[in-house]
Parts: C-alpha cells; sequence; structure tokens
C-alpha cells in the first residue's frame, strides 16, 4: 500500500511539472546575474530608463506565467519597451554548492533581500542601479494569473517620468 501510494504522488508530482513545461524558460542560468544586472542598468542609463529585475527561476512557476502574461499583453508589453530594461535575474535559493549559495547571497544583496516576498519579485532600479522599489507578486495576481489593471498601474507608477525623471 505504502509503495502504491509512493507512486501516485510521484505520477502526480511529474505530471504537475509538465504542465510547466508549456511555458517559454525565460531565466538564463549561465549568466553571473551581478554582471547582468550591471549591463542593464548601464543600457538603462543610456536610453533613459529604468531596470526591472524579475527575481525568480525557471523552476517557479509564477514566475513563467508572469513572463508569459506580460509578453503577451501588448499593452503591457510597450508600458514596458518604452520605460524599462527588463530582465529575468536567476536565483535558485535550493542549490547546494558554495559557488551558487555566495552568488545568490550576492545577488539578494545587490538587490536589497526582496526574496522575503516570494517569487517572483520584482526590483526597480533607476538609472544609476539605485533600488527604488520592491513589489510583491501575490499583489498583482487574479486567480492563477495576474490582474492586468494591477501589473499595468505597478508598471506605471515605477516609470522613469512617474518618478520625476
Amino acid at each position: 500500500m505504502k509503495t502504491l501510494v509512493s507512486c501516485l504522488i510521484l505520477v502526480c508530482c511529474s505530471l504537475t511539472a509538465n504542465a510547466q513545461t508549456g511555458l517559454k524558460k525565460v531565466y538564463d542560468e549561465s549568466l553571473n546575474p551581478i554582471e547582468q544586472i550591471d549591463k542593464a542598468v548601464a543600457e538603462a542609463k543610456a536610453e533613459s530608463k529604468f531596470v526591472v529585475c524579475q527575481v525568480g527561476g525557471n523552476w517557479c512557476p509564477w514566475c513563467l506565467r508572469f513572463a508569459d502574461f506580460i509578453s503577451n499583453d501588448s499593452t503591457i508589453s510597450k508600458v514596458i519597451d518604452e520605460n524599462f530594461v527588463y530582465i529575468h535575474v536567476n536565483y535558485n535559493p535550493r542549490k547546494a554548492d558554495q559557488a551558487s549559495v555566495e552568488q545568490g547571497k550576492a545577488v539578494m544583496e545587490r538587490l536589497a533581500n526582496p526574496a522575503r516576498f516570494g517569487f517572483p519579485v520584482f526590483v526597480i532600479l533607476d538609472e544609476n542601479g539605485k533600488v527604488l522599489h520592491i513589489q510583491d507578486s501575490s499583489f498583482l495576481e487574479e486567480g492563477k494569473s495576474y490582474d492586468k489593471d494591477k501589473v499595468l498601474r505597478f508598471f506605471r507608477c515605477w516609470t522613469p517620468a512617474a518618478c520625476g525623471r
């Protein structure tokens, strides 16, 4: 009986994992996240934009859902494209090797420790790389997706123009 229950749990977990594969993986795990952030800040400064760091990973279903949500909405995409350099900052708190742990600590310190809000979490950086805002994504959710009006309000409230730049 225990074996049967264990097998059923394993099958359910596999099905759940497979359900997520329909979403595009957007986090490049090969990038050094600190270098990725610094490059985005330089680009933002040159273009008079801010940076949005979507912190999470390909392991996070809500992270992939958000990426899919914004890429499929032309109004949201336009607001982002006109005002932000948008990057997906890979963070995996479950990686056990020492280099990954140290890199994860450095990223969290650089972005004012946003992991306390869960994932994805959004960090807005100004054109000089200063953290302006950390957004808990749970306030943008609606059911098993995101609310367009809440997402638009979030982005519009943190554009350079809205912040007096």
